[in-house]
C-alpha cells in the first residue's frame, strides 16, 4: 500500500512539474515577446526621432555629394542598430536603403500601397510593411518635418529573429529558475511525505490489529494533529466495538441465566409430579409454582420484544392528549391487593386536578407501572409511597418516590442497563427480569424526554420524568 502511494505521489509531482513547465513556456513567452517587442519598438522610436531631426537630414538635398553622405549617416545608424533604415519621401519612394550598396545613379524603389496614415494609431507595426519584406518585421516611422510640413520619413526596419533571440534567453533563465524551484520544493515536499506516511503506516498496522481482534491496542495516548486525531478516533470506535462485544456476552450470559432458572424449577417440578415424587394431594402448590415460573418467563420474553422495537428504531409511537393523573390512578389500582397485605399506602401531589400531556398513553402507563412496581417491591411494610406531578412551563414533571432500601451509589449508573439487578434486588425479589427500567428509560427517550434518579441507601429513591404538556 505504501508503495502505491509512492507512486501516486511522484505521479502527482510529475504532473505539477509538466504543468508547470507548460505554463513558463507559454505565458513567460507570450509576456515576454510583448514586453521585448515594446522594447525594442521603444528604443528604435527614439532612434528615428533623433535621427529624423539630425541637422543632415534637415539639410538634405539631392545633390550626389550629400546624399553619399547622409547614406554614410544612416548605414552607420543601422550598424550600431544591426537593424535597416530607409529615408522615404512622402509619395512611398525609398530614396535611401542601408540594406543596399550606394549607387549614384539608382532609381528610388517605390512603395505605392504605403499610407503614413496607417501610423497615427501606432508608432510601430509588425508585418511585411506593404509587402516589401517576405517575412514579418518590426518597423517604426519618423516623420522628417520642416516647420508644420512633412518631406519625408525616417523607417527604421529590424529583423523579429532579434526579439526571439531576447525571448529564448529570458525564458532559458526561466526554465532554470523553475528546476530550482521544483528541486527545492521537493525538501518540504519529502518533509510533509514523512510527516505523513509515519503516521500513516501506525494507521495501518493499528487497523490490522483491530482486523485480527485485538480491540484493545492502543498506539496514540494524546493527539497532537489530524492524522493522530483520525487514529485516536480509530482507536476509541475499536475500544467502543471491543466494549459492545463484552456488553453482548454479558447480555447473553444473563438472558441464560434468566432463562434456565425458571426453566431448571418448571423442568424438576413436573418431572417430580409425573414420577410420582410429589404427592397428589400436595400437586396443587407446585402447580402454582410452575405457572409463577412460566408467567415470569411471559414477562421476560415481553420485555426483550419491547426492547427489541426501540432497537430498531422503527417503532411508532401513538400520541394522543390525555390526562396523566387520570392514568397514574387507574395504574395504581393494580397495585391494590399487594399494597393492602403489606401495609403500603400512597400519597398523590397533584399540583392541578387534571394535567393534560402530550405522548403515547400506553408507553407512558407502562413506565408508570414499572417504576410503581419497583417502589412497592424494595418498600419497606406499612410505609409511604408518594407519587407527585408538576407543571413547570410547557413541560410535566412525573416523580415516584419510596422510603424503602434505596440503591447503592457505585449502581445507580448501571440500573438503566439490561438485566442488570443489583445485590439488594438479587436478595428480596428473584422473580425480577432486570429489564424494567431499561424499557422505562427507552421509552421516556423516545418521547425525547429525560428521566433522573436520585437514591441514598437506608433512605429511599425517587424517579423524576418529564413529559410534553398539552396545554389547556
Amino acid at each position: 500500500m505504501k508503495k502505491r502511494l509512492r507512486v501516486k505521489f511522484a505521479v502527482l509531482y510529475g504532473l505539477f512539474a509538466l504543468l508547470s513547465f507548460i505554463a513558463v513556456s507559454t505565458f513567460t513567452m507570450s509576456l515576454t515577446r510583448k514586453y521585448e517587442t515594446k522594447k525594442v519598438a521603444d528604443s528604435l522610436y527614439q532612434d528615428a526621432n533623433r535621427i529624423a531631426s539630425a541637422s543632415l537630414i534637415q539639410s538634405y538635398t539631392k545633390s550626389s555629394s550629400s546624399r553619399k553622405d547622409l547614406y554614410n549617416f544612416l548605414s552607420a545608424a543601422a550598424a550600431y542598430q544591426n537593424s535597416t533604415i530607409w529615408l522615404m519621401d512622402t509619395s512611398g519612394n525609398i530614396l535611401i536603403n542601408t540594406s543596399l550598396p550606394f549607387e549614384e545613379s539608382e532609381d528610388p524603389e517605390k512603395l505605392p500601397e504605403m499610407d503614413p496614415g496607417e501610423f497615427t494609431g501606432s508608432y510601430y507595426q509588425i508585418g511585411t510593411f506593404f509587402d516589401y519584406y517576405s517575412k514579418d518585421v518590426l518597423s517604426v516611422v519618423s516623420p522628417v518635418t520642416s516647420g508644420d510640413a512633412v518631406k519625408g520619413y525616417i523607417v527604421i526596419h529590424c529583423y523579429l529573429s532579434k526579439i526571439e533571440r531576447e525571448c529564448n534567453s529570458v525564458l532559458n533563465i526561466s526554465y532554470f529558475t523553475l528546476l530550482v524551484i521544483l528541486g527545492l520544493s521537493l525538501i518540504p515536499v519529502f518533509g510533509f511525505w514523512r510527516l505523513i506516511s509515519c503516521p500513516l503506516d501506525r494507521l495501518i498496522y493499528a487497523a490490522g490489529k483491530y482486523a485480527a481482534g485485538n480491540l484493545d491496542y492502543t498506539f496514540i495516548k494524546e493527539p497532537t494533529d489530524e492524522l493522530e486525531y483520525i487514529g485516536a478516533s480509530l482507536q476509541y470506535l475499536a475500544g467502543r466495538a471491543g466494549k459492545g462485544g463484552e456488553s453482548q456476552r454479558k447480555f447473553i450470559s444473563n438472558i441464560s441465566h434468566d432463562f434456565r432458572s425458571p426453566l431448571t424449577s418448571i423442568k424438576g417440578y413436573v418431572e417430580a409430579i409425573l414420577d410420582g415424587t410429589i404427592p397428589v394431594e400436595i400437586q396443587d402448590r407446585y402447580l402454582h409454582i410452575v405457572l409463577s415460573e412460566t408467567e415470569r418467563l411471559e414477562k421476560l420474553t415481553k420485555g426483550l420484544l419491547t426492547l427489541n422495537t426501540f432497537d430498531d428504531n422503527g417503532y411508532l409511537m401513538e400520541m394522543s392528549d390525555f390526562d396523566i393523573n387520570e392514568v397514574i390512578r387507574r395504574t395504581l389500582e393494580t397495585f391494590e391487593g399487594r399494597c393492602n397485605e403489606r401495609g403500603i399506602r400512597f400519597s398523590l401531589l397533584f399540583d392541578e386536578a387534571s394535567l393534560p400531556v402530550h405522548a403515547d398513553m400506553e408507553k407512558i402507563q407502562q413506565v408508570l407501572y414499572n417504576l410503581i412496581d419497583n417502589a412497592v417491591k424494595f418498600s419497606r411494610d406499612d410505609s409511604v409511597i408518594y407519587i407527585e406531578t408538576l407543571q413547570k412551563r410547557e413541560k410535566i414533571f412525573v416523580s415516584v418516590k419510596d422510603t424503602g432500601l434505596g440503591i447503592p451509589q457505585d449502581s445507580l449508573p448501571k440500573i438503566w442497563e439490561r438485566f442488570y439487578k443489583t445485590d439488594l434486588s438479587r436478595g428480596k425479589d428473584k422473580k425480577g427480569t432486570g429489564l424494567g427500567l431499561a424499557i422505562v428509560k427507552e421509552i421516556i427517550q423516545a418521547h425525547g424526554e429525560n428521566i433522573n434518579v436520585v437514591s441514598t441507601e437506608g433512605v429511599g429513591t425517587e424517579f423524576t420524568f418529564t413529559l410534553q404538556s398539552a396545554g389547556k
